[in-house]
């Protein structure tokens, strides 16, 4: 939440400049609240685990959230239960048709990394949700493949296979102290990483409209912000519930499928001991900084988001 201080007072600039929530008297005197709208368009198999997940984080501010559930149109989950599908998700061709607006959408990630984007079976109507935002959305959160795809409807951006899977909590850079969506942040942030594909830092900053704001040596840019579409690419997992990669882990090795301990993740990457979370607070900082920008910036009146 943002503190209000007189303009003049030397503060305001320097905590402005330092990407500290300041506002003035006057807007602060000015200012109308209400809930805000933000959606989840849940690609992942797993649906009451991505809710969950990303719920508990856009949930930990102090702002009220009005939280939607969407779906793909005609892609029936085969891990969810068709009751609870049918109980909380509205289909995405129904909302378009009502011409309701959101303050926030979050894209999820999907498990079709090795796929071209255009193969994916639903891939025309995520297209038509990506055009979607710009009129509908103030501001899209695209997450791993969900980011993925944003980046390469809008500008292009390819996705290139890896050698071996990116796995593990790795250690990143942040790039840009001073922005909005990085208060609080830490010079050097641990994020748990699981992808067998990357996006590469000459590539992005051959795009002057995409801004790298986290990067890691190891794996590659994390955060990008695109200011020209309203939107955030995340590429890692911050939401990660501390037994994710855990699971992942054990799945594969269970499946006799050839996969690496995660590293950095595990206590003396000894898998036979509980990992710790050493991402958690900046997963509420990145999440709850997103909102707190959607509520600074947004439109009181609804229907005039996007226009």
């Amino acid at each position: 939440m943002p503190i209000t201080l007189p303009n003049d007072l030397p503060a305001f600039d320097i905590l402005s400049n330092e990407g500290v929530m300041v506002m003035s008297p006057g807007r602060a005197a000015t200012q109308d609240i209400r809930p805000l709208r933000i959606a989840l368009l849940n690609l992942m198999p797993k649906k009451i685990q991505t809710e969950n997940q990303f719920a508990r984080l856009i949930g930990a501010t102090p702002l009220q959230i009005d939280f939607h559930l969407i779906r793909m149109s005609d892609h029936e989950s085969r891990n969810t239960a068709a009751d609870h599908m049918q109980s909380f998700y509205r289909r995405f061709s129904e909302v378009e048709a009502s011409g309701e607006k959101f303050d926030g959408l979050i894209i999820t990630g999907a498990p079709i990394e090795h796929l071209p984007f255009e193969e994916v079976t639903y891939w025309d109507e995520l297209s038509r949700v990506f055009e979607w935002t710009q009129s509908h959305v103030h501001s899209t959160f695209g997450v791993c493949w969900g980011g993925m795809a944003m980046a390469w409807h809008f500008h292009g951006l390819e996705k290139h296979m890896l050698d071996h899977k990116a796995f593990g909590c790795l250690r990143h850079r942040n790039l840009a102290p001073s922005s909005p969506y990085l208060r609080g942040f830490s010079d050097d942030v641990l994020v748990p990483v699981s992808r067998w594909t990357e996006v590469r830092q000459d590539e992005v900053d051959a795009r002057p409209a995409l801004k790298t704001l986290i990067a890691s040596d190891q794996a590659g840019p994390c955060l990008l912000e695109d200011a020209g579409h309203r939107a955030l690419y995340v590429f890692n997992h911050f939401e990660y519930d501390s037994t994710t990669l855990k699971d992942e882990y054990d799945r594969d090795v269970v499946a006799g499928k050839p996969i690496d301990v995660p590293e950095n993740y595990y206590p003396d990457d000894d898998p036979s001991q509980p990992p710790s979370n050493r991402w958690r607070s900046h997963a509420h900082l990145l999440y709850g900084n997103w909102i707190n920008e959607i509520y600074q910036t947004t439109e009181f009146d609804l229907m005039k988001i996007g226009t």
